[in-house]
Parts: C-alpha cells; sequence; structure tokens
C-alpha cells in the first residue's frame, strides 16, 4: 500500500511540473512561434501591443489598424535624442532591408515619446532621411501616453530648458503581426543580420 501510495504521489509530481513547465514557458507547445523565440514575456505576448490612436508625419490621424497593415517593427523614441535613438532606429532599417533582399516585407514605424518637439513635420524631415519606408507618429500627450501604455514601454522628460532637454525612454524594438499581434521584441544589442534572421523565422511560420 505504502508503495501504491509513493508511486501515486510521484504522478502528481510529474503532472504538477509538467503544468508548471508549461504555464511559464507561456504553453511554447501550442506557440507556432516558439522555434523564432528568444524572449519571453510576463503574462504572455498579450500582455504587449493593443488599440491606439497617433498622428502621421502627414497630419493624418491613424489607428493601429492603419499602421499594422502588414509585418510591422515598431520603435518608441524622439528625434532629439543624440545618440541610442538614431543607431537603434538605422539598425532596423538596416534590417528591413535584408529582409526585403529575401522577398519578406516588414514595415519600419517610429513613435516619438516626446510629441512637443516632434511635430509631424520634424517626423517627416527625421524618416525622410533614414529610411524612403520608415513611418514616423507622433500626437497629442494623452495619445502618445496611451500608445506607450499598450506596448508597456517607459519614457519620461528630464527636467531643463524647454528646447533643449533630454527624454529617458526603453528601447526595445516591437515585432507586430497583422491580426496576430505582438510576437517579439529585440534589445538594442542585436545586430541587423541577427535581427533580420529572426524576423525571418516569424513571417515563414506565420
Amino acid at each position: 500500500m505504502a508503495r501504491l501510495i509513493a508511486m501515486l504521489a510521484g504522478v502528481a509530481v510529474v503532472g504538477l511540473v509538467a503544468i508548471t513547465y508549461l504555464l511559464t514557458s507561456g504553453g511554447q507547445a501550442d506557440d507556432q512561434f516558439a522555434q523564432c523565440r528568444n524572449t519571453q514575456v510576463a503574462g504572455g505576448t498579450s500582455e504587449i501591443g493593443g488599440p491606439f490612436t497617433l498622428v502621421s508625419e502627414t497630419g493624418e490621424t491613424v489607428t493601429d489598424k492603419d499602421v499594422i497593415d502588414q509585418p510591422t517593427l515598431v520603435y518608441f523614441g524622439y528625434t532629439f535624442c543624440p545618440d541610442v535613438c538614431p543607431i537603434d532606429i538605422v539598425r532596423n532599417a538596416i534590417a528591413v532591408d535584408i529582409l526585403e533582399e529575401k522577398g519578406l516585407q516588414v514595415k519600419p514605424v517610429f513613435i516619438s515619446v516626446d510629441p512637443k518637439r516632434d511635430t509631424p513635420e520634424v517626423m517627416a524631415d527625421f524618416t525622410e532621411n533614414v529610411h524612403p519606408r520608415l513611418l514616423g507618429l507622433t500626437g497629442s500627450d494623452e495619445q502618445v501616453k496611451a500608445a506607450s501604455q499598450a506596448y508597456r514601454t517607459y519614457y519620461k522628460a528630464q527636467e531643463g530648458d524647454d528646447e533643449y532637454y533630454l527624454v529617458d525612454h526603453s528601447t526595445f524594438s516591437y515585432l507586430t503581426l497583422p491580426e496576430i499581434g505582438f510576437v517579439e521584441f529585440f534589445r538594442r544589442e542585436i545586430e541587423a543580420e541577427a535581427m533580420a534572421d529572426q524576423i525571418a523565422c516569424f513571417l515563414n511560420a506565420a
């Protein structure tokens, strides 16, 4: 009898471990993109992304449905950023070009976290100098805040001169697919070639 109880207890432990694994791994057994992922999001990928309304660099009001009409690489930053943003955005643009050479189309998007200075005109001038398909988005303080919260990003303007101030912000790039939503984020340490390879994996698995 004691042996039977021990065996049943062992089975229970194995079952509990299996359930815990599935929960902590985000249910990867049913994840069509499991082989592509290098990151995990607490609560799952559904916790990132969502509806937003912003203003495009041409002055048009757009929603997330208008923007994410194809695989999209989203980055939050600002045009007056002295070093980090330009490097990250150019890296993203290079990754997009690498993917295009492979026959894969990805839209690069740049959302400003500094709407006070980043008017549509400023965004248009900036994106034109980075990549012909880079879409710049800005908006009111409330619109930008809502978009940032949807993607769980952080930003805060430093105190200082009204014209010359810096904005602290997170530096992730987000891959979002139409009808699916957010699927992966990329840290700024990743290089363009590796980013392109990983994005290609997601697109081929979609």
